[in-house]
């Protein structure tokens, strides 16, 4: 969800908490200055003159109006970011509810493969027992808990499982142009260095590195490997400190998963994961149309197409999607994309409104060309 408005609201509070806490000090370390003043003229002065000024100064000080203030303002940002927080995190989404019929078996498949999928087993068959569906196939379930063991030992360092793995998948692996073998061995390389001797690194290398040579993507990063031999004992002070990062052993982990489920015929992403990713983008969006237009509520319910368009992450574009920029309909068989002939695209039935059906030319809404309906192409994605 987007969360920008609470983010500059706690900001808010963080910034005046800080000031606050700055003027506190401030005004305490004033008075502890004047009273240790006060102390040392006791010693050699008069008691009652010493007193009387002191008082006279806490006076002009005005301690309690400056904290006050200052407290009246941490008061005011702090009263504001609960509001923020409800109006951003709505918990009542029923408004962008619609009555649609799901396949509850499928549904039911999807979250059971999901629980086996993340390790969950107990939670899957638990599952599976109370909605009294069938159990996906054991192949399955062995493939995944074989996966999660891979990963779990990957989390300790230990790179023996997943080098086995891709070993008995290499000409699968290949043939999907991954680097996930090469990442690995590069990783294993590096812990050879770390616990063990350059030569033993370098003896592994030779072994693991050379089919990888010949490949002009693969051999920079093999020589960069290399190279860090030079500093291997002091690896974070050297132009290879990044082989430090564990943002290494983060990205091979993903290229296993995704690579392991595209060999098992599975999506490389969880499809509930995806789903509920993408709902979070789409969901503020339609809570806020309907709560701003709340007649279109009922309209909502039998349309076919979203109620606005929304422009979702890279990530979540599995195929190709044309919404015509004239009506904001989604193309479709019965009205696929064309392209003008000045290069800009509409759908079929905007062509035919604005042409009359092919009776006579118009101009493009985007440019000055006259076009011809007749000359119109179809584009196929």
């Amino acid at each position: 969800m987007e969360l920008k408005n609470v983010k500059d609201a706690f900001d808010r509070v963080t910034k005046k908490q800080k000031l606050c806490y700055s003027k506190t000090h401030e005004v305490v370390d004033k008075m502890s200055q004047e009273i240790d003043k006060a102390l040392k003229t006791i010693q050699e002065d008069n008691h009652e003159s010493v007193v009387a000024d002191l008082k006279k100064t806490f006076e002009e000080i005005a301690p309690i109006n400056l904290l006050e203030a200052s407290l009246k303002e941490i008061n005011g940002v702090l009263t504001k970011y609960p509001k923020a927080l409800d109006k951003t995190l709505n918990p009542d989404i029923s408004t962008a509810y619609r009555n649609v019929k799901f396949d509850t078996h499928t549904v039911h498949q999807i979250l059971a493969q999901f629980f086996y999928r993340q390790g969950m087993y107990d939670v899957g068959d638990c599952f599976i027992s109370e909605t009294g569906e069938v159990k996906p196939e054991s192949s399955v379930t062995k493939a995944f808990m074989e996966m999660n063991m891979i990963l779990e030992a990957m989390k300790e360092r230990d790179l023996g499982p997943a080098l086995k793995w891709v070993a008995s998948n290499s000409d699968k692996l290949k043939e999907a142009k991954s680097d996930l073998e090469l990442k690995l061995h590069s990783l294993h390389f590096l812990e050879i260095a770390k616990d063990k001797t350059s030569e033993e690194a370098i003896n592994y290398a030779r072994k693991h590195f050379a089919t990888y040579s010949a490949d002009s993507c693969c051999f920079p990063e093999i020589q960069k490997l290399m190279c860090s031999l030079l500093w291997n004992r002091n690896l974070n002070k050297s132009p290879y400190s990044e082989f430090l990062s564990p943002v290494l052993w983060t990205n091979a982990a993903k290229e296993l998963t995704r690579q392991y489920c595209i060999l098992l015929g599975e999506s490389p992403e969880s499809p509930v994961s995806v789903t509920v990713a993408a709902g979070s983008q789409v969901l503020p969006t339609f809570l806020k149309y309907l709560n701003v237009l709340p007649e279109k509520r009922k309209e909502w319910q039998t349309m076919e197409q979203l109620l606005v368009p929304v422009e979702l992450s890279e990530e979540y574009r599995f195929y190709s999607v044309f919404v015509c920029p004239v009506s904001k309909e989604h193309s479709s068989e019965d009205n696929p994309p064309m392209r003008l002939a000045c290069g800009h695209v509409l759908c079929k039935q905007s062509i035919n409104r604005m042409s009359r059906n092919g009776s006579r030319s118009f101009k493009c809404p985007y440019c000055p060309t006259d076009i011809d309906a007749s000359q119109c192409k179809q584009l196929y994605f």
